[in-house]
């Protein structure tokens, strides 16, 4: 399962919220890259697309945890876990967001 995006819709800096199949991905454009993680908080049931970019960090709005937009990585407590990294692949204007094969 994959959606397709056309890059000049993605706003540097704010975060998109797409469905792949059936989980909920955050896309964010940072510079010229475009990363795409769960859009799930691990620490809490809270949207991280409505949460705060900074750099390739994103701030879940509920209880400020961060995590890293390239891997995943949860970077503050309360957040322990990890999120699921999706695949980001641009050709030209489109940027297509699979499930990754990790």
């Amino acid at each position: 399962m994959s959606v397709s995006l056309n890059y000049a819709d993605l706003t540097p800096g704010k975060a998109t919220k797409v469905t792949v199949g059936d989980k909920d991905v955050c896309v964010v454009r940072v510079n010229e890259e475009v990363f795409a993680v769960a859009d799930i908080c691990s620490h809490s049931e809270a949207s991280l697309s409505e949460g705060e970019v900074s750099g390739e960090k994103i701030e879940c709005w509920l209880h400020g945890a961060e995590f890293d937009l390239r891997t995943g990585a949860a970077l503050t407590p309360p957040a322990t876990e990890s999120l699921e990294v999706f695949e980001v692949k641009r050709d030209g204007d489109t940027v297509t967001i699979s499930k990754s094969g990790r």
